[in-house]
C-alpha cells in the first residue's frame, strides 16, 4: 500500500519574514498538517486490504500481486467522483460517508462487466488540510472498500490554497478489477425473453445533486438540519445517505445464475444507462408500476415542479443497479438477492425491436405511472 502523498515544501511552522523570504507555509500549504492527516487515517487505510497487497504505507506506488488460477485475466478500470453531494457534506460538517459514495461510483461500474474489484486509489483535493476532516473522508473510503471487498492501495491528498476555499474539498478515485476473458458480461449476451431485475437504491446515491440542491435549498429554502416527516430524519441526513455498493451482490448473482449483463444506474437515469447494455435490434420493456420511488424523489419533483422526463434523466428514481438474467433463472436470481438483503423486483423483459436494423430506435421503453408519485 502506497503512502498518501502531500505537497512538498518547507515545514508549516516556517513563517515568512523579511529576512527568511517566502516559504511553502506562507503560501498556504501546511506540510505538518498533511503528515498529521496521514497519521490519523493510516489505521483506516490498513484495514481496507487484501492478501495480494504488497508492502505498506510509505512507498511511492502501491503494489498488488495478481494471484490466483486465472486462465486469461482481463483487467478493468473505472474512475469517478462524488460530485456536488460534497457540498451537502461540507455544509453539515459531516465527512465520514462521502467516501463510501466515491467507492460505490467506481466499483459498481467495474462489476457491470463481471469484474471483481481488486483495489482503489483515491485523490483528495482540499483548500486547506484539516487532519481530522481528511481522516473522516478516508475512513469512509476504507468502509466502502471493505464493503466492496477491494483494497485501498493508496492515494493523494493535495492542498490547493488560493484555488479552493479552505473548507472545500473534492474527491475522485480509480478502481481496478479483474475478470476472466470468457466471462466478461456484455450486451452481446442479451437475448429476447431475458428478464430485467431491479435492485433498489438507498436514495439519490451520487447523482442529481445540483438539481436537488437548487430545488430544495435555493428555491425551497429548506433547512438541512430540519426534520422532514416523510423521511423520519433531517433533510441533510436523507441527502447524505450513502450510495449502496452492489459489487459483491452482483458477483454472487453472476456466480449462481446466468447473468447476461448489469447496468449501473447513475447520471442519465435508468433508461439511458440500461440502453448502454442492450444491443441493437432489442428493447427492454419496463413497467413503472412495479415500484414506488422513495419520498425524496417525490419531494424534489413537487417542490421544483420537475417534469417526470427530467426526473428520470437526472435521478435513479429508486433503481441503483439492474441485472439482465436468463428467464429460467429469474426466481433463483431474486432468491440470491433477497438472501443478501437487496431489495429487488422484476422490472420488465427483453423483446425484439419492431425494426431491428434501425440502430437509432430506443433500446429501453418505460410504460405506466409510478404508484403514489
Amino acid at each position: 500500500m502506497s503512502d498518501r502523498d502531500s505537497a512538498a515544501g518547507s515545514p508549516a511552522n516556517d513563517r515568512h519574514t523579511a529576512e527568511d523570504g517566502l516559504s511553502y507555509a506562507s503560501a498556504g500549504v501546511d506540510i505538518d498538517a498533511g503528515e498529521r492527516a496521514v497519521e490519523l487515517f493510516a489505521p483506516h487505510a490498513k484495514r481496507a486490504s487484501r492478501p495480494e497487497v504488497m508492502g505498506g504505507l510509505g512507498g511511492f506506488s502501491g503494489l498488488f500481486a495478481l494471484k490466483g488460477n486465472y486462465r486469461e485475466p482481463v483487467l478493468a478500470a473505472a474512475s469517478d467522483g462524488v460530485g456536488t453531494k460534497l457540498a451537502i457534506a461540507q455544509a453539515m460538517n459531516k465527512h465520514d460517508t462521502v467516501g463510501r459514495d466515491l467507492v460505490a461510483m467506481c466499483v459498481d461500474d467495474l462489476v457491470v462487466c463481471g469484474a471483481e474489484p481488486l483495489f482503489l486509489q483515491d485523490y483528495v483535493a482540499v483548500g486547506k488540510v484539516v487532519p481530522e476532516t481528511v481522516a473522516q473522508i478516508v475512513a469512509g473510503i476504507a468502509d466502502g472498500c471493505v464493503d466492496a471487498g477491494c483494497a485501498l492501495l493508496g492515494g493523494e491528498t493535495a492542498e490547493h490554497p488560493g484555488l479552493m476555499d479552505e473548507d472545500h474539498y473534492d474527491l475522485s478515485a480509480t478502481a481496478v478489477g479483474v475478470v476472466e476473458a470468457d466471462e466478461i458480461l456484455s450486451p452481446e449476451r442479451v437475448r429476447p425473453g431475458d428478464v430485467v431485475i431491479a435492485m433498489g437504491s438507498s436514495g439519490l446515491h451520487s447523482n442529481g445533486y445540483s438539481l436537488a440542491r437548487k430545488v430544495l435549498l435555493e428555491w425551497g429554502h429548506m433547512d438541512l438540519a430540519g426534520h422532514v416527516e416523510e423521511f423520519g430524519r433531517s433533510l441533510g441526513e436523507e441527502l447524505l445517505e450513502p450510495t449502496r455498493i452492489y459489487a459483491r451482490d452482483c458477483l454472487a448473482l453472476a456466480a449462481e445464475t446466468d447473468v447476461r449483463t448489469f447496468a449501473h444506474v447513475t447520471g442519465g437515469g435508468l433508461a439511458e444507462n440500461l440502453a448502454r447494455v442492450i444491443p441493437a435490434g432489442l428493447v427492454a420493456e419496463l413497467e413503472r408500476e412495479t415500484w414506488t420511488p422513495a419520498p425524496v424523489f417525490a419531494l424534489i419533483a413537487q417542490r421544483g415542479r420537475v417534469a417526470r422526463e427530467e426526473m428520470e434523466r437526472t435521478f435513479n428514481m429508486g433503481v441503483g443497479m439492474v441485472a439482465v438474467v436468463a428467464p429460467e433463472d429469474t426466481e433463483r436470481a431474486q432468491a440470491v438477492l433477497t438472501a443478501r438483503h437487496v431489495d429487488n423486483w422484476v422490472l420488465g423483459s427483453i423483446k425484439r425491436s419492431s425494426e431491428p436494423k434501425n440502430h437509432d430506435l430506443p433500446r429501453v421503453a418505460l410504460s405506466g405511472e409510478h404508484p403514489r408519485f
